[in-house]
Parts: structure tokens; C-alpha cells; sequence
């Protein structure tokens, strides 16, 4: 079992703190750490907020949201060890070929340790912001990850689809490992089967007021219909029974989760404060390390 690290990117947005979460994560015993993202935040938006009961942000607009992959480029910097994960980047408002030469770029100067987490974004104020049309970004960002993926494999490249084409390219560095895993994240069945035919993770977002165990079920069946192995389709969820104050026994909530073929756990950066060093490595130390090695 794995375990990361959720929200980091807001609670330690500035470079001295980014530095030390990273050093806390690592002696702790994460796998990894996530960086979430929104390029604007409308003054004013009516979307729902699908993440909460409330239907309301937690944060305000104002407060800072750095970009996941310059963020994550400075904690590859002071680290040795940790995979990084955008957790998760709007995929259909970036530009998708400059979009993997910046991922292959990281992926290479990090030793081959990003994941990229992708979403099709909730909030169609920002998207109106940026002009990217709202609509059909489902079947944008499944281009997007297709374009992507040519222009990470070896040698020539080209795409040719509704939303993106490109003539035959170049584009290095290439990714460590040939390619970059794609981590798909949303709290439908249309992100599950998304995650099914393409991703090689699917993680239904932590705050999502959802019952997630349908989902995987959704996702494995897309994969099986798509050809592929489910098992190669890594399970990612929370663990609230699992975090400090919850009052339940933290291991037989990881062992549930298991037993039920999850193969890592998420857990918000905010659960920790307001010690966060203490708090990661009292919880590295009687939750993470038990099952070091499973």
C-alpha cells in the first residue's frame, strides 16, 4: 500500500515550505505528494462546488494556487525520492503538445517521478475565463491524453483528431520510462470509464459526497471492455477513518481498503495542521509503516 499526500500545494504554497513538506513526506514514508489546480478563479461564479456538502469552495478566491507542475518542479528539486502527482490538473484549458513537453521536461529532471493527474474541470466560469468552450471537454481531454501519449513515445509524432492535429513532430526529451502515467480523477462513471479505457489510475476525488466503491467497479468494466487488464488500473482513494482524530482504528481501515484492491491511499495535507511535521511523522510512524513493503 501507498500513501500520499493531498492539497499540498495550497497549504505550502510558497517555496520555504514547499522545501520542507517535501523532506517531511519523504522521512515519513509517503509515495507521494499532489498538487491541484486552477489557473483563475471567477470573483463571482452559481457552479456548484461538487466536492462538498455545502456545495461551497473551502478556500477563497484569493488564496494562492501555484501552478502544479512549477510547484512540483521545485519539490523534485529538494527531494530524492517522492513521486509527484498533479492532483489533478484541468486537462481540457491546457494547450495539450506544450502541455508534454512540459511533463516529459519534469519527468526527465526528476528522474522519472511524475505522474500526471488529469480531470475535465466543474467550474464552467473559469473555463469561460480562459476561452476553452465548456462543452464536450470530456471528449477534449480524451485527445489530449491520446496527442499527449504520441508525443512521449519514441521517435516521430503525429495526431490527427477533432480538438488537436499535428503533422509528423519531434518533441524531447521523451518521458523516463517511455511514457508518463496518466492518474484520472472525477467523482462520474464517465471519469471511471475515462479512467477504464485510458488512465492507468483512477482516483475519485477525496471529498467527493459519493459512494466511490461503485465507481471502481465501472472503471474495471470499461477496462475489461476496452481490452484491457483491470488490474493495471490502479485504485486510488481516501482514508478518513484513517486520519489523526477520527476515533476508528486506522490499520483495519487500510486493511479494507486492500482487501478491496486499492493500491494507495490519499490524505489531505490539512488533516496535520496545525503541526504538520509532527503530525506526518506520528502518522508515518503508526500508520505508514506497518505496511511498509505490502
Amino acid at each position: 500500500m501507498k500513501f500520499a499526500l493531498h492539497l499540498s500545494n495550497i497549504v505550502f504554497p510558497d517555496a520555504a515550505g514547499a522545501a520542507r513538506l517535501g523532506q517531511w513526506a519523504e522521512a515519513a514514508g509517503f509515495d507521494t505528494v499532489l498538487a491541484i489546480d486552477h489557473v483563475v478563479l471567477p470573483e463571482n461564479f452559481t457552479t456548484r462546488y461538487p466536492y462538498s456538502a455545502t456545495g461551497q469552495m473551502p478556500a477563497g478566491p484569493t488564496e494562492p494556487y501555484p501552478d502544479p507542475l512549477i510547484w512540483l518542479a521545485f519539490l523534485a528539486a529538494t527531494t530524492a525520492r517522492i513521486r509527484l502527482l498533479t492532483g489533478v490538473i484541468i486537462l481540457p484549458q491546457r494547450e495539450p503538445v506544450a502541455l508534454a513537453k512540459q511533463v516529459a521536461t519534469l519527468d526527465a529532471m526528476s528522474g522519472g517521478r511524475l505522474e500526471l493527474g488529469i480531470g475535465v474541470g466543474w467550474l464552467r466560469e473559469e473555463f469561460e475565463a480562459l476561452g476553452v468552450p465548456f462543452e464536450r471537454r470530456g471528449k477534449r481531454a480524451d485527445e489530449y491524453i491520446g496527442a499527449m501519449r504520441a508525443l512521449w513515445a519514441p521517435g516521430t509524432a503525429q495526431y490527427a483528431g477533432e480538438f488537436v492535429k499535428f503533422p509528423p513532430v519531434h518533441c524531447y526529451p521523451k518521458p523516463v520510462a517511455g511514457t508518463v502515467p496518466i492518474i484520472v480523477g472525477g467523482h462520474s462513471e464517465a471519469a471511471a470509464r475515462r479512467a477504464g479505457r485510458l488512465g492507468d489510475g483512477f482516483f475519485p476525488s477525496i471529498g467527493a459526497q459519493v459512494d466511490v466503491a461503485p465507481l471502481f467497479d465501472v472503471a474495471r468494466r470499461a477496462a475489461e471492455a476496452a481490452g484491457r487488464d483491470p488490474a493495471a488500473v490502479e485504485m486510488i482513494t481516501g482514508c478518513p477513518e484513517a486520519l489523526p482524530g477520527s476515533g476508528k482504528d486506522a490499520i483495519a481501515a487500510v486493511e479494507a481498503r486492500i482487501a478491496r484492491g486499492i493500491g494507495r491511499v490519499v490524505v489531505p495535507l490539512t488533516a496535520f495542521l496545525p503541526n504538520v511535521e509532527e503530525g506526518l511523522a506520528r502518522f508515518g510512524e503508526e500508520v505508514i509503516r506497518p505496511f511498509a513493503g505490502r
